[in-house]
């Protein structure tokens, strides 16, 4: 074991998070016995278009306090923002990615951000996997009790995914 392993902090229960302003993907995943991840709760948050834009920023704040406080992550895992083309919807993810943040902060939970091209390499082995792609290898990767989950969800569990294999 080298001197910088032996100081390095592994998070076993992790938040993983695929901000949204409309759609949020939640996760929670956690180091079984074994050493496998598994799902502990997963998650399409989403905010009504009907709503102030205040009022979905605090729906969104109010769903990451209800997570963190129901599962005590030790790790939030959230996915950096990457926009070419709509900068208003850039901007509404974020301010809610600010909202998630705080959140966390205030919880004094430790904050991993990954881009999607990192999620990509650590779940797939390819920064160029496609939605499919990534979706075949989180099934492949954790046990899934859940049907008819989101892409949103999805991206959660494989953003929780690539913090567990980065925070070993």
């Amino acid at each position: 074991m080298t001197e910088k392993s032996k100081h390095k902090k592994t998070y076993h229960r992790i938040l993983g998070i695929d901000p949204g302003y409309e759609r949020v993907g939640l996760a929670v995943l956690e180091k079984d016995d074994s050493g496998k991840e598994v799902v502990l709760f997963s998650e399409c948050f989403k905010t009504k278009k009907d709503f102030s834009h205040g009022d979905r920023l605090a729906k969104i704040g109010a769903e990451m306090r209800r997570v963190i406080d129901e599962f005590k992550p030790s790790a939030v895992s959230i996915e950096k923002l990457f926009f070419n083309t709509n900068q208003k919807t850039a901007f509404l993810v974020s301010e809610a990615r600010g909202v998630i943040l705080y959140e966390a902060s205030l919880c004094n939970i430790k904050i991993f951000e990954f881009t999607p091209l990192e999620i990509k390499v650590a779940v797939t082995g390819y920064g160029r996997a496609d939605k499919r792609q990534v979706i075949k290898m989180v099934n492949a990767l954790v046990p899934m009790n859940k049907r008819g989950m989101e892409d949103d969800e999805y991206d959660a569990i494989a953003t929780a995914i690539t913090c567990m294999a980065v925070s070993k």
